[in-house]
């Protein structure tokens, strides 16, 4: 789903002063306001409600909460049941602090539109922040779908697969993210921070299956190497070469150490 600001309610897109800063926050702030005029067409709205929610949006914009919480709740009072008045009251619950009260008013939105993407990528993060995993990655997997070009889509998703230890699934989101804004310095910093965490993963899934495994004793030498602690690093490696004295890249390592110490017989 394309996601275009609504006729009528001027969108700002966040500022790109400090690309390699922004925060969740301010990115899904941009997302607080967008509605895809296909929704505006399924829920058609008279120009006199599309006024109303125009005044309660620009008062969220400006950060009067409850302005536009006062004006959303007059909306619905009046029974104009709109997925965008449910929204924004979540949006509003949002930067409150009450996830719990988001939740709800994000999942009202989709009832009336469950393919609203903005609303689901929001409800997946409200129930990131309430540690309710399972449930926030069926919302950010299907926000991410149905807003694919979305880089905070696949940055919350990532954030989701995180929480729940799968570093595989969350390279690859970042991996998408970097290739949809390669200019952010930020993100490509988070797909790093990523495979290390993968890389540091996989080495616990090898001293689980094997602790006597001669990969985890080269991996431990190489990350001596990088130190620069020859002694640690050849001493790890020569009991890698204990474990399996089959590996030449083992004996290369050993070698060139002892060469970096002078031990050269």
């Amino acid at each position: 789903m394309a996601i275009h600001p609504s006729p009528g309610i001027g969108v700002d897109p966040p500022s790109t002063a400090h690309p390699g800063r922004i925060t969740t926050r301010a990115a899904i702030f941009w997302l607080l306001f967008c509605l895809t005029r296909a929704t505006l067409a399924q829920e058609y709205l008279p120009p006199s409600s599309e006024a109303k929610i125009a005044v309660g949006v620009a008062a969220l914009k400006s950060g009067d909460l409850d302005g536009a919480e006062k004006v959303f709740s007059e909306a619905l009072q009046q029974g104009i049941k709109h997925p965008l008045v449910y929204h924004n009251l979540g949006i509003i619950a949002q930067q409150r602090g009450q996830p719990l009260k988001a939740v709800m008013r994000f999942r009202q939105a989709l009832v009336l539109e469950p393919g609203f993407g903005p609303a689901h990528l929001l409800l997946g993060s409200s129930l990131l922040e309430l540690k309710r995993n399972a449930e926030a990655l069926r919302e950010l997997e299907r926000a991410a779908k149905l807003m694919p070009q979305e880089p905070q889509a696949h940055l919350q998703l990532a954030k989701a697969y995180e929480a729940s230890e799968n570093w595989i699934a969350a390279v690859e989101q970042l991996q998408k993210l970097a290739e949809l804004a390669p200019e952010q310095p930020e993100y490509a910093y988070q797909l790093g921070r990523a495979w290390m965490k993968l890389s540091g993963w996989s080495y616990q899934q090898i001293s689980k299956l094997d602790p006597h495994s001669a990969r985890l004793q080269q991996a431990l030498g190489q990350e001596y190497a990088v130190q620069e602690k020859y002694d640690l690093a050849l001493s790890a490696f020569q009991k890698a070469a204990e474990y399996d004295p089959k590996l030449p890249e083992i004996h290369l390592a050993v070698a060139l150490l002892c060469l970096q110490l002078k031990r050269f017989d």
